[in-house]
């Protein structure tokens, strides 16, 4: 990772490029730097759908990793950019972001990149080439590891709207699910501040949890009891592989076998990092009870 660079614009003249913002982080990070009197600029392959969920005042623009011949509009007079992790055209990215002068990126990568032989792995592969990539060029890079979102649990909304039981092969797997909006908070941070510039940071949220206890969190805000059925490991690759792809799936059930009843280290906060107290999942599922009710 390439040396902390001091940024000479002053904070006003700066302009972020932020990518992935119809997800809850990249949303997260524009609505920051709007609020924060920055010029941002919305990335986005869709820049219609993009445009219902960015504040009034937020550009989008045409960006599609696909389309490298686009890139130079995107990033010209960039000082930084937010950059989700995808392998796909990354040395042309890179590239574009080099000769456009950008001076630096902060990535969203996964703290997979962690497991033994993750190159190998389905999961965590992808991120270990994007990392690779960007180590290798010339732009200063802050490097954002998170493990689970405590989002990830708005996959068991339509079960538990249902009142049916959660199916889960691990129910007992330690996770230090970390809310959306505490990485924003990190994101822009490492964009904005020259405290995190050049750093690799691995995320977590302020508490390991399981998965059984996560979910008797969401059943204490609903008032009631919901049931939990475990699944051996090939009842979960016939469920599970109907909405997920094989080496995503094989990945997850071998680090949810690895954490099972194994509580998980806490890794570096909001606390840590900026002395902000890290969101709950409490809190997110209280924020997020509607999509469970």
């Amino acid at each position: 990772m390439h040396a902390s660079t001091h940024i000479n614009e002053s904070e006003n003249a700066m302009t972020f490029l932020v990518t992935g913002v119809r997800g809850q982080v990249g949303r997260g990070v524009v609505n920051r730097l709007h609020a924060a009197g920055h010029s941002v600029r919305a990335a986005s392959s869709n820049p219609v759908e993009a445009t219902a969920v960015l504040p009034a005042g937020v550009r989008p623009v045409p960006f599609d990793l696909t389309r490298p011949e686009a890139h130079a509009e995107a990033l010209q007079d960039v000082t930084a950019l937010f950059l989700y992790s995808s392998e796909t055209g990354i040395d042309e990215l890179i590239r574009a972001a080099e000769e456009a002068g950008v001076q630096h990126v902060v990535l969203l990568s996964s703290s997979s990149v962690l497991l033994p032989d993750a190159e190998q792995d389905g999961m965590a592969g992808p991120h270990v080439r994007v990392e690779r990539a960007l180590a290798q060029s010339k732009l200063t890079t802050t490097v954002l590891r998170p493990g689970a979102f405590s989002s990830n649990s708005l996959s068991w909304s339509f079960a538990i709207r249902g009142g049916m039981p959660m199916q889960l092969p691990y129910p007992d797997a330690h996770l230090t699910v970390v809310h959306p909006e505490d990485l924003a908070e990190i994101a822009t941070a490492a964009l904005t501040t020259e405290a995190l510039t050049g750093r690799t940071l691995t995320l977590s949220g302020p508490e390991s949890l399981t998965f059984r206890r996560q979910i008797d969190c969401i059943g204490a805000l609903l008032g009631r009891t919901i049931p939990v059925l475990q699944l051996t490991r090939a009842e979960a690759e016939q469920t599970l592989g109907r909405h997920m792809p094989a080496p995503i799936l094989s990945s997850l059930l071998k680090q949810w076998a690895a954490a099972d009843g194994v509580p998980a280290p806490i890794a570096d906060t909001t606390e840590t990092l900026l002395g902000t107290p890290a969101r709950t999942f409490a809190q997110w599922a209280e924020e997020n009870l509607q999509a469970f009710a």
